[in-house]
């Protein structure tokens, strides 16, 4: 009885916790999905490289501009078979990993197989963008706001990944899909509540409830203003009617699945939750890349 009522306190304080800060945090008081446009005719000044020795698919090194001047990098993956433009898919990896780690490229080569052109992004200080190395910590006060800058940055720099598809006459823009994982999950979130180009989300690993792990000050004015711009529920219903897909581990143990359900649920339809067993590195990506690629090439209405 006693932890039937423990269990139930937590929910309420949770779902009103949840509430107040969405509501105060969203578009009444914050109109957190409008911090997040910028100039389109910023220059992108593009490179791209091709990368010799691929026989299955071709593949080139891209660099283009984004915001604050930055320099994002990336990798675009193009089928050998098929007809262009390629409907394209934007792969994400999640923290401390980089474009070219094992799980992008398993994901990187079933998204090739189901015809899918693929742009693999380098999330904002990570991999061949690594300025500084520090403690990714939403809660601590000496890189609380290092940590929020990430995603801030990777947000604009998606968008800018879809200015730069724009640009390629071998790439769809009016088929664009995003897969993210964890961190990529919760920046994709974000990145598809304000960027309607992107027509089919699948995100991995993630949810929403962010102010959820600061505890008793979880309702702080501080918090809300903290959290407000890269908070997913603050996005995800902006989302529709886009499909949703959400791939997530019933034993997460970094990504709670009470934060992944709430995202779900503030998630408005079309949409769809798939569980797999286990904790948060042991999503088995030989089911979830299928089923993110099922999903994709369903409602991009591929025939594939």
């Amino acid at each position: 009885m006693k932890a039937l009522s423990k269990t139930l306190f937590i929910a309420i304080i949770t779902i009103t916790a949840t509430t107040l800060f969405t509501s105060c945090g969203g578009k009444e008081e914050l109109p957190v999905v409008k911090y997040y446009e910028y100039d389109h005719d910023m220059p992108l000044e593009d490179s791209v490289r091709l990368i010799p020795d691929t026989t299955a698919y071709r593949l080139y090194y891209v660099t283009f501009s984004s915001v604050h001047d930055q320099k994002v990098t990336a990798l675009l993956s193009l089928p050998n078979m098929g007809d262009e433009p390629f409907p394209v898919v934007i792969l994400m990896h999640g923290y401390g990993d980089r474009k070219t780690v094992d799980y992008i490229e398993a994901g990187n080569k079933i998204m090739l197989d189901n015809g899918l052109a693929v742009l693999r992004l380098d999330l904002a200080n990570h991999g061949d963008r690594v300025i500084k190395d520090f403690d990714f910590s939403f809660t601590n006060p000496d890189t609380k706001y290092r940590t929020r800058d990430v995603i801030i940055q990777s947000v604009f720099d998606l968008r800018r990944a879809v200015d730069f598809i724009e640009t390629r006459k071998d790439l769809d823009a009016n088929r664009i899909s995003y897969f993210g994982i964890s961190l990529g999950g919760i920046t994709g979130t974000v990145f598809c509540g304000v960027d309607q180009r992107v027509k089919v989300p699948v995100i991995a690993l993630a949810g929403g409830g962010m102010h959820l792990m600061f505890g008793t000050e979880a309702l702080t004015d501080e918090t809300r203003d903290y959290l407000g711009m890269i908070e997913p529920l603050n996005y995800v219903e902006h989302i529709a009617p886009r499909p949703l897909l959400m791939l997530n581990a019933e034993d997460d143990e970094i990504i709670p699945p009470m934060m992944s359900k709430l995202m779900f649920r503030k998630a408005k339809d079309p949409k769809k939750i798939v569980w797999y067993p286990g904790k948060h590195h042991d999503l088995p990506i030989e089911k979830a890349y299928p089923e993110g690629a099922k999903w994709i090439k369903e409602k991009l209405e591929l025939t594939r």
